[in-house]
């Protein structure tokens, strides 16, 4: 049997594999040519499908993808109306985008910048110098997209203290940590209750553009925005107004609309904006936690046992 990679990354792993499952072969390429030129035969792919990628691959099956989100099944739209299954590795991020998360909000609420860069001057500019700085106790996180990802959140906010609303598109149990969750249409009282605002929903057809200028223009000008999960859910544009004109406190972001984000964004020169390259998922936790699930899945596929961490491909996660 053939499993097709078509993710780079996962080639660092093909001799572990090759050893783990002697009955299968691995094949890929360096380009996208390359990989289409191998797929007919594959049964299985590791990583994204596009539809060029999708007609090369005839006998496909299973498509295990290497991140949590599976916003590639936009580029493949016959697969997504195929019996192919799709699987992602759902869980294996939570953990270290949250500690990622917190330490964002650490940054920018107690102003790490200024006191870095008051450091590199060798000046001790006292507790009183500066911007001023925000404790995290007693304040409320609003966020937006209760699962794995906005749960391991909220156990760290919860630790720092803090009263945690949320909303979701699905209606989920409410867990002891967080006082109240809702549906969507509460994502605009969510908007103007919160201290802080976390984006920790996937990027669907219905997620894309969710929160426009008018949804943004109600939170708090003492306020915090994080965006975690993917860009293209906010409307940067409005969030760099509010910014630039003392209409919201701070934000960090790890993703963006635009990936990278251009040298020229505005978004780059915003007051106490921290931005990171979309790095929060990278740790050697989150590696090892990807690679079992993906290792788990091929040896229940093998085994013609149900796969772990379905995914929807019409809802899109």
């Amino acid at each position: 049997m053939q499993v097709l990679i078509t993710t780079p990354w996962v080639q660092n792993y093909l001799n572990e594999w090759q050893q783990e499952f002697p009955q299968v072969e691995f094949v890929g390429g360096s380009t996208a040519e390359a990989v289409r030129a191998v797929a007919a035969d594959a049964e299985v792919a590791f990583g994204a499908v596009d539809e060029a990628l999708f007609h090369a691959a005839k006998k496909l099956r299973w498509i295990q993808s290497g991140s949590a989100g599976v916003e590639w099944l936009v580029n493949a739209p016959s697969l997504r109306e195929s019996d192919v299954l799709v699987t992602n590795t759902r869980g294996a991020h939570a953990t270290t985008i949250a500690e990622h998360t917190f330490g964002m909000l650490v940054f920018i609420t107690r102003r790490f910048d200024e006191l870095y860069a008051a450091q590199k001057r060798h000046d001790w500019i006292g507790a009183q110098a500066g911007f001023p700085r925000v404790g995290l106790a007693g304040l409320t996180m609003g966020i937006i997209g209760l699962g794995q990802l906005g749960r391991a959140i909220a156990k760290r906010a919860h630790a720092f203290e803090m009263d945690v609303i949320a909303v979701d598109v699905n209606d989920v149990p409410k867990p002891d940590y967080v006082s109240a969750v809702g549906r969507m249409d509460g994502l605009a009282d969510l908007m103007q209750r919160s201290d802080v605002v976390v984006v920790a929903t996937p990027i669907t057809a219905e997620t894309r553009g969710m929160i426009g200028s008018d949804l943004l223009r109600l939170m708090q000008p003492s306020a915090y925005l994080l965006v975690i999960s993917r860009g293209g859910i906010i409307d940067e544009p409005t969030l760099i107004d509010m910014l630039k004109t003392g209409k919201l406190a701070g934000a960090a972001l790890d993703v963006a609309a635009v990936e990278p984000l251009p040298a020229d964004s505005e978004l780059w020169e915003c007051p106490n904006i921290f931005i990171t390259p979309h790095n929060s998922p990278s740790s050697l936790q989150t590696r090892n936690n990807v690679m079992s699930i993906m290792k788990e899945n091929l040896r229940c596929y093998l085994a013609g046992e149900p796969l772990t961490n379905l995914v929807d491909k019409k809802l899109g996660y």
